[in-house]
C-alpha cells in the first residue's frame, strides 16, 4: 500500500499538483484546532468548517484529548501561539470516538498478541511509565474535551489572552455542539 502512496506522489508532483496548495507556515486565521486522528475526519472536518490549506494549525491525536500538560500537543499549540500568531484554539472531539472506553489491558493484551514480550511491557513500569494510566480511554467525549480545554485555558505557559473553546463534531454530518 505504501508503494501504491509512493507512486501517486510521484505523479502528483510530475503534475504540478501541489501548485493550488501553496500557502506559507503562518495560518491565515490565526486558530490552531486540536482534533482526534480518527479517519472519518481527515475529510470531513475541513470541509465543515470552511477550511482550507493554509488556514489554521491542525495538531491530532488520538482522542484529541491532552492528557500530560508536557506532552507533544501542548508543545505544538506552545509553538502555534508564539512562533506562528495563534491566538484561538478549538479542541474538537467526535462522536463515536474510538478511545471512549479504551482499555489499557485490553491494548496490552494486543500487543503480547503481536509479539511484544511480557518482559518489555514491565520494562515500561521499570522505567516509570504506567501503562494502564498512559493508555487508558476515557469515559466521555465531553468530559475529556472539557478537561482539555481546561488543561489549555490554564497552563502556566498559554498567555490568558489565547480564546480556547470545546467541540464535538458528528462524526457523520460535521456538525459542530459547542460545550
Amino acid at each position: 500500500m505504501i508503494d501504491e502512496i509512493l507512486d501517486y506522489n510521484k505523479k502528483f508532483v510530475f503534475n504540478k499538483e501541489y501548485e493550488r496548495f501553496i500557502t506559507d507556515k503562518y495560518p491565515n486565521k490565526r486558530i490552531a484546532i486540536v482534533t482526534c486522528m480518527d479517519t472519518r475526519l481527515v475529510e470531513l472536518l475541513p470541509a465543515a468548517l470552511g477550511i482550507k490549506n493554509g488556514d489554521v494549525k491542525i495538531i491530532k491525536n488520538a482522542g484529541a484529548a491532552i492528557t500530560n500538560p508536557f506532552d507533544s500537543t501542548i508543545r505544538s499549540l506552545l509553538i502555534a501561539i508564539y512562533e506562528l500568531g495563534v491566538n484561538e484554539v478549538m479542541i474538537i472531539g467526535h462522536t463515536q470516538c474510538g478511545v471512549e472506553g479504551m482499555d489499557s489491558s485490553h491494548m496490552q493484551h494486543l500487543m503480547k498478541e503481536r509479539g511484544i514480550p511480557e518482559s518489555n511491557i514491565r520494562l515500561m513500569k521499570h522505567c516509570g511509565i504506567d501503562l494502564d494510566n498512559w493508555l487508558h480511554g476515557f469515559d466521555s467525549v465531553e468530559d475529556a474535551i472539557l478537561e482539555t480545554v481546561d488543561l489549555v485555558k490554564n497552563h502556566p505557559l498559554v498567555p490568558t489572552d489565547i480564546i480556547v473553546r470545546g467541540y464535538i463534531m458528528d462524526s457523520t454530518t460535521g456538525e459542530l455542539k459547542t460545550l
